[in-house]
């Protein structure tokens, strides 16, 4: 396939950026986004130009660094899929294809594509933890949790923080990401002990890192890779709710 690719290219934060254009001639359906990319870096290392940076690890749908604007959308065009996942065989010979960083002043742009997540990361490590002895590893039935609870649990905690979420959201919200997270150890017995101060902690975090408020669009839904439900951000609200009499008690 004959495919245009129309990329942005940054050199950091504080230059300015540009969509260049590229084309490749040899491009098989059966690559992977990603390798396609990787194609394109080839044929640029060949003519001694800067290759475009962009964040990957797993490639496997697994670790969540992948994540770019394809075509507008979030992870490109397939639903509830992440970009290393995304193949070639989703676009016809002589398509354009436009690639841009997730957008979110929470985000801001190191090169090309790439982004800093760092304030995912301060979320989670303002409360997104649980105290736990480093003892023996306690009995698997010392503390029943029926099976409901425990998928639920599961579904909240396998969000992956690609931040497809705040890159699709109008408001760039990190309800849906902080939501899960929160949810998954109010679940738990385990959570209940800093349940109270990690809810506070981890909404405040997500404040003051400059994420906007959620409108209910459910977009972040939509564009999840894990299918992270937006019922998680009821329960957020709730705990916070919760947690807020509490601490004025």
């Amino acid at each position: 396939m004959k495919i245009y690719l129309k990329i942005w290219r940054q050199d950091s934060l504080a230059t300015a950026g540009e969509m260049v254009v590229y084309q490749l001639d040899e491009v098989s359906s059966d690559m992977s986004f990603l390798e396609m990319l990787d194609l394109l870096n080839e044929s640029l290392i060949q003519k001694s130009e800067r290759v475009i940076e962009f964040d990957h690890d797993c490639r496997e749908g697994i670790c969540g660094q992948c994540g770019v604007m394809i075509n507008g959308r979030a992870h490109g065009p397939l639903a509830h899929t992440t970009t290393c996942q995304l193949h070639m065989r989703s676009f016809k010979d002589g398509d354009t294809i436009h690639i841009e960083p997730f957008r979110a002043a929470a985000f801001p742009v190191v090169r090309d594509l790439k982004i800093n997540r760092h304030s995912l990361d301060k979320i989670i490590q303002s409360g997104g933890f649980i105290s736990a002895s480093s003892g023996e590893a306690p009995e698997a039935n010392g503390l029943l949790i029926s099976h409901p609870v425990a998928e639920a649990a599961f579904d909240a905690g396998s969000c992956i923080g690609c931040g497809a979420c705040v890159a699709t959201c109008k408001n760039s919200s990190a309800d849906l990401f902080t939501s899960a997270k929160i949810t998954q150890f109010a679940l738990l017995p385990q959570g209940n002990i800093e349940r109270t101060e990690r809810v506070l902690a981890m909404v405040d975090q997500m404040d003051a890192e400059g994420f906007g408020h959620c409108t209910n669009t459910e977009a972040c839904e939509v564009e999840c890779p894990q299918e992270i439900s937006v019922l998680h951000i009821a329960r957020m609200n709730y705990e916070y709710s919760k947690a807020l009499l509490l601490k004025r008690n």
